[in-house]
This record gives C-alpha cells, structure tokens and sequence, in this order.
C-alpha cells in the first residue's frame, strides 16, 4: 500500500496551534514520523508544540529550502512507496503556497502518490479576506525586485495591470524591507490607489488596515522586521 503526501499547515507566528489549526491537523501528527520541511529547528518546535508527548528521535525529517536540489525529492518521497505517509510543512501557514514545497507535490503527482491538503491559515488569503479588495479577481506576485529602478517599474505595471484587470495585486516582502516597500508605494503609485497592510495576521498585534495612497502619506506605524503581506488595488 503506498502511503500519502499530507500537505499540513502551521501556524502564521507563535501562538497556541489549536486556537487556529483544526484537530485534524494534532492527529496527523500523531500518527505520521516522516516530515519534508523548510527548518529542521522550527519543524521539530512546531511539532512539540501540537503534540508535547511525541518522541523527537522517533522523527525523520527531510530539509526543503531554495538549497536544497531537486535530485533530493524522489528520495524524501519514496517512504510513501514503503507504506509510509509522509508529512510536508511550511515554516509558516499552508505548504506549497509561496513555499518551495510545490516542487514536491508536483512530483508526486508525476508519481501517483496521492497528495491530501489539510485546511489552515494561509497569510495571502486572509489578508485578502480582510482587505476589501475584489476577491473575485486578485493575483499573487511574490516578491519585488530589489533593485530601485526595477522596483519603480514592477510597482507601476501592478498597478497599471490592476486597472486594466480590475484585479488586486497581492505581493510579500522580506520584512525588514516593509518600511522602504510602503514609502516606494506612496512615492510611485497614485494617490487614489487603494493599498492594504495586513502586518502578523492572526497573532496578538495583528494589523490590517487598507486605505489610499494619499492617506498612507502620513503613516507613522512601524512594519519593519514584522511579517506582511501588501495589496494594491487601482480605482476604475
């Protein structure tokens, strides 16, 4: 019998796992040893976490980062061909959702192994939920450029695109680059584009607020090193 690739969620920072993960989530890790994750360290502390009295050195876990080479895969998934299920985690929120753990579930897929999501906080879709912007239409960008220039120009094809689409353009940051990324929206959208800051969603000192560029002018709220997701929306 070949075994599942279950695609389980983490919480969004520290805070108590059963204040927004389901039971279904402490079961499966109960019952499943074999874990593909982007940390070792943050793996095995969200896991004592969930379950306090599951043994540590009864664990295997996998390393998956952008180091990690893709010839590693078939060997973090053959455990599933000996009857084993395997566990695939995020360092934060749902797996393969701006998450390099994609690149394994499309393997298994290649290679008939049954991959089952389990339901959890996703930043990107909850801070769209809570922005007001148009949820029928909206797009994740990842990261944007860093360079200056290139960052000028990915800002204004968002928004041009936004208008054109009457789309919301979702996008993250490395976050100790939030502060420089909100003054570079201020400085190179329109004053009547729409932005939302959703600053660490579903923890204690969540912040989500969305309003104009022009209002965002005279923001003085610190997101520096606190992780955020941005969206902006363009006025038709």
């Amino acid at each position: 019998m070949i075994g599942n690739l279950y695609l389980i969620p983490t919480t969004l920072g520290d805070i108590p796992p059963l204040e927004v993960l389901s039971i279904s989530v402490k079961i499966l890790i109960e019952e499943i040893d074999i874990y593909i994750v982007e940390n070792e360290k943050s793996a095995r502390r969200f896991i004592k976490s969930i379950c306090p009295s599951k043994s540590q050195s009864s664990l295997k876990l996998f390393t998956l980062n952008k180091f990690t080479n893709s010839s590693d895969f078939p060997k973090y998934l053959q455990p599933c061909f000996e009857g084993s299920s395997v566990g695939l985690l995020s360092d934060a929120g749902c797996p393969a959702i701006a998450d390099p753990g994609s690149e394994v579930v499309k393997l298994a897929h290649e290679i008939n192994i049954k991959t089952i999501p389990i339901a959890g906080p996703s930043s990107i879709l909850l801070a769209m939920m809570s922005s007001g912007m148009n949820g029928q239409n909206f797009a994740f960008n990842g990261y944007l450029p860093i360079e200056k220039n290139q960052r000028k120009s990915r800002i204004k094809y968002l928004e041009k695109r936004s208008k054109d689409e009457k789309q919301a353009q979702i996008f993250i940051e490395t976050p100790y680059r939030n502060d420089s990324v909100l003054k570079d929206l201020c400085q190179f959208l329109k004053p009547t584009t729409k932005v939302c800051v959703a600053c660490d969603i579903s923890l204690s000192n969540e912040y989500i607020t969305t309003k104009t560029v022009k209002d965002w002018k005279y923001n003085k709220i610190g997101f520096n090193k606190r992780p955020t997701i941005f969206i902006i929306e363009a006025i038709q």
